[in-house]
């Protein structure tokens, strides 16, 4: 019973402390004001959480061991290429509607911990890009897609998808959009990301 307990309570705390991190950033968040959503108290927090980073970094674990299974599975299929790079790029995009703090985090993280990255590399299903690069090499052969490296090809897929949601403030500038018509934008940017890769290497 009391370990249902405590494990009730560190649920409780990571959707707390996810909520907040949406809403407010990684500094913008208060440890009292996740607890207070949690509805316990400060102390209790720092008794599963010592400090706010080891909070943040628990709640990007937590989404990301959802993450990382789907998109290994889609490397890792037995889908042609062309449909690998539509599901990655669906499975992607919507995940990360669902967790929009994700990607600043990554790029606020590496500059602040470089080492964090390996971290999460050790973890279970880390997303691997062997058998993605062993397709990219068999389509260049077959004569389906043009040369390219299966590294600029990844880094090309991960860029299109990524930084619309990192420079979200300046695109929707930019194009002069409110948020409720860039949403609609990056929904639909699951096709058209794909099929722009897709028309960009095919012979």
């Amino acid at each position: 019973m009391a370990k249902e307990k405590s494990d009730n309570t560190e649920i409780e705390i990571l959707n707390a402390a996810k909520e907040i991190f949406q809403q407010k950033g990684m500094d913008g968040a208060r440890m009292q004001e996740i607890a207070d959503k949690a509805k316990i108290n400060k102390a209790l927090l720092h008794y599963y959480y010592r400090s706010k980073q080891l909070l943040f970094e628990a709640v990007f674990k937590s989404a990301f061991a959802l993450l990382a299974p789907q998109l290994n599975k889609v490397l890792n299929d037995d889908s042609d290429l062309f449909d690998k790079i539509r599901k990655f790029t669906d499975s992607y995009i919507s995940f990360v509607i669902k967790h929009p703090y994700l990607p600043n985090f990554v790029i606020q993280e590496l500059n602040k911990n470089p080492e964090f990255i390996q971290k999460l590399r050790l973890q279970e299903n880390f997303p691997s890009i062997t058998t993605f690069k062993l397709q990219v090499s068999d389509a260049i052969e077959k004569k389906i897609i043009i040369q390219i490296q299966a590294e600029q090809l990844f880094i090309n897929i991960m860029s299109l998808n990524v930084f619309p949601f990192i420079a979200e403030p300046l695109l929707t500038a930019l194009i002069n959009v409110d948020k409720k018509k860039y949403n609609e934008i990056i929904q639909n940017r699951k096709i058209d990301v794909a099929n722009f890769i897709i028309n960009a290497i095919k012979i």
